[in-house]
């Protein structure tokens, strides 16, 4: 349920800076502006799409393992790294973008 939860806020946050960028393209003549913001909120739906798809495979799985009576700890590599870093990503990105830019 968390990845649920983590996935859904990545993709309304996507989709809302989505929507700012409209507001903003209204109010600004600045096409970098509307680009970047438009870039910075498909990064954050990618991610949240990532991180629910991954979140389902892996909850198939842990079932299937349940249902087998074989449920042992694998280690493997921790999605929640892969997400974390994806965000610190967008996040350089973004705060490169508007350092460049003013």
């Amino acid at each position: 349920m968390a990845w649920i939860r983590t996935s859904l806020s990545l993709i309304s946050f996507g989709f809302g800076i989505n929507q700012i960028v409209a507001a903003i393209n209204r109010a600004t003549t600045d096409p970098d502006v509307v680009r970047l913001s438009r870039l910075v909120g498909l990064m954050f739906i990618a991610v949240g799409i990532y991180a629910i798809t991954v979140a389902i495979l892996e909850h198939r799985q842990d079932l299937r393992r349940i249902q087998r009576d074989d449920y042992l700890y694998i280690s493997r590599r921790s999605h929640a790294v892969v997400v974390a870093t994806s965000l610190l990503l967008i996040g350089i990105f973004a705060f490169a973008a508007i350092l460049i830019k003013t």
